[in-house]
């Protein structure tokens, strides 16, 4: 049923895609990113959502005393599925051409996940972090957000349906008691477990709820507000809270949560207050907004794979004209779909848009569960991909949750008494996915403490350098806390590594030939105030001493970076050779060992200045650098490839340095016994 068509709406649906997708751009001016809480437009989408489909049931309920699910279900399939199938449908050539394996493994996954209204569960199993560089990535992580909506979709007009019939005096308490168990919920989620919290119905549902509080309260009373001077100025308040959080939040703020009641609040009082004559409803309604809005669906689709696509493919790297061509795609592609797609496919008797429909999702179906069969098409990469898989593992416990970014580590043969501790970041992430079963065989228990982009400086606190925030998780209360825990460890062996030369120099590799890393490195260690040991050496020495006096500390020294994604140059260097002249020879990817040593000095006087009967030393780049080629570091041999990214040692080569700490354990082992 049709309800009385309000462009206002529009207007928010267009403020809250134009927030994504500058937050997804990235956009910054004069070196600040100024829609850094752009991701809660979908906060906003997802009150809309809860409005507009509250408003439809009840009024069929209300005016017809029944409800007919086969249309309202029909009406969501025809809303949804056709502009996205032609995105996922567009999208396959693309990830064919220029996505590696694994990537496309995932990429397989997350379409036949979000097919099945699931995708929000998918990357939270999988265990991506919304928002993280390695997110920009993926080209349907944004689905996500129309999995939820999706799974609103199937549950809320069931139980709607069944609280009209039976508890029709009750609905509204009904509403407003899901509202308060769900937002209560998210909160305590935002701080306890982050990432389901951010991903799943229940934590999202009192936003949907916000929404449809609303839309009851107007279909029992006949209208909104008719307060002439709450009228006039809550509107304005509405799209203030809503701009104030789009402007002023940041992905570290706890979320969703009671803080994101603002836009939220925003929202509802635009929703419930506007009216013809007011400034901000005139605003919204023009017809800039309800231009956008009405395409706001299909810019939102587009917007991410493309996105997604040109950051693999380093397309913009900062060129302004390119980003620009970027935004032009988008729109017209947005506005070819809306009208060629969206609009043909709302109309019932569009036979053609369900035959669309059905073929697409077969067709989907097919291809992409034949991608996983085949391991993401690895028989169209190279070799020298194959070998390895470009697979960089990442360790999970018996739980299937993450060691990595874990706030209370992995635990693995707990029976045992001996105990190995590997602490640091993700390249130390990288090397416990096999290590593990390495320590294990020689009867340890073995402990992960290990977080993304993290190293291991206690008395220094991580900071924004924008923003001069401490990081949530990589301060100094997280490494006085491990420090602690270690101290009171007895024989212990501890693993500690990492990437420090970016820690140390604040800047990304540059290799000196042509391979710079994509992103500008926007952090920096800093001294906890009043902290006597504000010197890095000396509060790094003094801790790596205190655990060495009853423990066994082995450092982990640099692995060499490549300054080139290796994987993506390797498989563009393949698809060149083989598009324009058929050969399938690839070159030997190196570096500099001269650029390596400068950029590690830092690092090596760190940590060679750290001295001790109990301290043991592991060093990768005597696998890899000056060793095949002199005065070079080897990214790849004839037969394995030795990185997966940028610095990331792929499986072989974290083999191969997992390798050097086995013995340095075994050197332990026979020292104490």
């Amino acid at each position: 049923m049709k309800i009385t068509y309000r462009p206002e709406i529009d207007g928010l649906r267009a403020i809250a895609v134009v927030a994504v997708i500058l937050y997804h751009a990235q956009v910054t001016i004069l070196g600040h990113q100024s829609f850094k809480g752009g991701f809660l437009g979908v906060d906003i989408f997802f009150v809309i959502s809860g409005y507009l489909i509250t408003s439809i049931i009840l009024k069929e309920l209300v005016t017809t005393g029944h409800f007919s699910f086969k249309d309202f279900y029909e009406r969501r399939i025809r809303r949804i599925l056709p502009a996205l199938l032609l995105v996922m449908l567009v999208s396959i050539p693309f990830a064919w051409i220029y996505l590696l394996p694994h990537s496309f493994l995932d990429f397989s996954k997350s379409i036949l996940s979000s097919l099945g209204f699931s995708s929000n569960f998918y990357f939270h199993y999988s265990g991506q972090v919304y928002g993280t560089e390695s997110g920009l990535l993926k080209p349907f992580l944004h689905t996500w957000s129309l999995s939820v909506e999706e799974q609103y979709y199937l549950i809320f007009p069931i139980l709607l349906f069944l609280a009209f019939k039976y508890f029709n005096k009750y609905i509204i308490y009904i509403l407003i008691l899901g509202f308060i168990i769900s937002l209560g919920l998210a909160d305590w989620g935002s701080r306890n477990h982050p990432s389901i919290n951010f991903y799943v119905l229940p934590t999202r549902a009192w936003e949907l709820l916000a929404g449809s509080i609303l839309a009851y309260l107007e279909t029992v009373l006949g209208h909104r507000s008719k307060h002439r001077i709450l009228i006039l100025i809550l509107p304005s308040l509405g799209l203030f809270l809503i701009g104030h959080s789009i402007l002023f939040f940041n992905d570290e703020i706890l979320h969703p949560s009671f803080y994101t009641l603002s836009p939220v609040i925003g929202v509802c009082l635009i929703i419930w207050f506007s009216h013809k004559d007011e400034l901000i409803t005139r605003i919204l309604s023009s017809n800039l907004f309800i231009g956008v809005g009405l395409i706001s669906y299909s810019l939102y689709l587009w917007h991410y794979p493309i996105f997604a696509f040109s950051r693999i493919l380093e397309f913009t790297e900062g060129n302004v004209f390119k980003e620009i061509l970027l935004g032009l795609i988008i729109l017209l592609l947005s506005i070819f779909s809306y009208y060629y797609i969206e609009r043909p496919a709302r109309n019932k008797r569009s036979f053609k848009s369900l035959l669309f429909i059905i073929f697409s999702i077969i067709l989907l179906i097919i291809f992409n569960l034949y991608s996983i069969s085949e391991q993401g098409f690895i028989s169209r990469v190279p070799e020298i991909i194959k070998s390895d898989l470009s697979i960089r593992g990442h360790l999970k416990n018996s739980r299937y949750e993450m060691c990595q970014d874990n706030k209370k580590g992995c635990f693995f043969n707990t029976q045992s008494t001996k105990k190995v501790f590997i602490i640091g970041d993700s390249h130390m992430g990288t090397l416990a996915f096999g290590l593990k079963d390495l320590v294990i065989e020689k009867k340890y228990q073995f402990i992960t403490s290990i977080w993304g982009g993290c190293i291991y400086f206690p008395g220094f606190n991580k900071i924004n350098v924008k923003t001069k925030k401490i990081s949530k998780y990589c301060n100094n209360k997280y490494f006085m806390d491990l420090e602690n825990k270690l101290k009171k460890e007895k024989k212990s062996i501890i693993i500690i590594g990492g990437r420090f030369p970016l820690y140390l120099t604040n800047r990304y590799f540059n290799n000196k030939e042509g391979g710079v890393e994509g992103y500008n490195y926007k952090f920096q260690l800093a001294p906890v105030k009043n902290n006597n040991n504000n010197n890095l050496r000396y509060s790094f020495n003094r801790s790596i001493r205190e655990l060495s006096k009853e423990n066994y500390v082995i450092l982990v020294y640099p692995i060499p970076e490549v300054g080139w994604h290796l994987s993506k140059k390797i498989l563009g260097q393949f698809n060149k050779n083989l598009i324009l002249s058929k050969k399938k020879q690839i070159q030997s990817v190196t570096t500099s060992f001269e650029v390596y040593k400068n950029r590690n000095e830092s690092t090596f006087n760190l940590l060679d200045s750290i001295h001790g009967e109990n301290i043991y030393r592991v060093y990768p780049h005597t696998l890899f650098c000056n060793t095949n080629i002199k005065n070079r570091c080897l990214t790849h041999s004839g037969k394995n490839i030795f990185y997966v990214d940028y610095d990331h040692p792929s499986i072989k080569g974290a083999e191969m340095i997992n390798d050097l700490i086995m013995k340095e354990i075994e050197t332990i082992e026979l020292e104490y016994n």
